[in-house]
């Protein structure tokens, strides 16, 4: 009978053990913050090949620092353009995007579940409208009866219609479609004698041209274009840590440049197999912010107050709708819920000091 006792007692004491450690195992996994928890092994980032804080970072190994280290697997897939970034996010196959402010509208109004969370870069110089030496063309108005190549639904094709819209010009030239590489091999073959697009391909079209107007002009007359970057909600609703990661991943990269710009022109040459001068005055042909501008009403704002980039995507997309380019312009509110400043906010907190 002593015997019997006993051993319902280690029965009965066993399993006491067992419950608390499975009880102490489901609180200590509930407790666990999300880089502790189930991440995704890998994530898909579509980048320009743009001289920007995401090139250095990229090249300098800070990716590898802000995500290789939580075991996560970076990809890079490089897109000429945000038509074909667009499209790999309508699959899915790629969880952020860099691209150009108008092809975000884009995003926006075919309804695809992405929301725009950084501005690489304010596009000035970096950005223009290049004329063939010896062409002729002096101004905009010269520009009567000629062809000019620019990728359509770029930042640079929105600034283009409206130097051609502000000259009064718009229906006397003659658009053509064309990637980058594209332009320049046209440009090469004496096939177009202008051309608005952005660096590098800018840089070889200044070897036998020069500017006739850039985007840095344009801000001054209220045409402001930028290259952000957006990211599939999906992703954002699972990963919100892992989307300030990456931003503060950024923040380090452009703080490089903010403190020694020779440096980080040499990164960047070396990523982008350009020279050293032409990287630094790439750089220098953009403006750089840090996310507390980013954070002020003249860009983001805050989650409680929408800031002006906002609205300045809403009249870019009013433009683009009259242009024909999108089939609707969102309204004010869905802008100003488009342009997230919650990961922004997120990263002051793991951005390096």
């Amino acid at each position: 009978m002593k015997k019997t006792y006993k051993k319902v007692l280690l029965i009965t004491i066993i399993g006491i053990l067992l419950t608390s450690l499975v009880a102490c195992a489901s609180n200590s996994q509930n407790n666990k913050t999300e880089t502790e928890q189930d991440l995704p092994k890998e994530i898909n980032f579509g980048i320009l090949r743009v001289p920007n804080e995401e090139t250095i970072a990229k090249a300098d190994g800070l990716f590898d620092k802000y995500f290789s280290e939580k075991g996560i697997k970076t990809n890079f897939i490089v897109f000429d353009s945000g038509v074909d970034a667009n499209k790999a996010l309508a699959s899915g196959s790629i969880d952020f995007a860099t691209m150009g402010n108008t092809n975000a509208i884009i995003a926006l109004s075919r309804e695809l579940n992405v929301e725009m969370i950084w501005i690489h870069e304010v596009l000035g110089e970096i950005e223009a409208l290049a004329v063939k030496n010896g062409s002729g063309i002096n101004s905009i108005e010269d520009l009567r009866g000629h062809r000019i190549a620019t990728p359509f639904a770029s930042t640079s094709h929105y600034i283009l219609l409206n130097a051609l819209r502000d000259a009064g010009i718009q229906d006397e030239v003659q658009l053509l479609d064309m990637q980058t590489a594209e332009i320049v091999a046209a440009w090469e073959r004496g096939d177009i004698q202008a051309a608005y697009t952005w660096q590098p391909s800018l840089g070889k079209l200044l070897e036998d041209g020069e500017i006739l107007i850039s985007s840095e002009d344009m801000i001054e007359k209220g045409y402001v274009t930028a290259n952000v970057d957006v990211v599939r909600k999906e992703f954002a609703n699972k990963y919100p840590d892992l989307v300030a990661t990456f931003i503060a991943c950024l923040t380090e990269a452009a703080d490089i440049y903010r403190q020694d710009p020779e440096k980080a022109a040499s990164i960047v040459a070396e990523e982008l197999q350009i020279s050293k001068e032409d990287a630094l005055a790439q750089m220098q042909g953009s403006i750089w912010l840090t996310p507390e501008q980013l954070l002020s009403k003249d860009y983001f704002g805050t989650k409680e107050s929408a800031g002006a980039f906002a609205t300045i995507m809403k009249d870019t997309s009013d433009f683009l709708l009259e242009q024909g380019s999108i089939d609707n312009s969102p309204s004010q509110d869905d802008y100003d819920d488009f342009v997230s400043s919650v990961y922004i906010e997120k990263s002051l907190e793991i951005a390096p000091k």
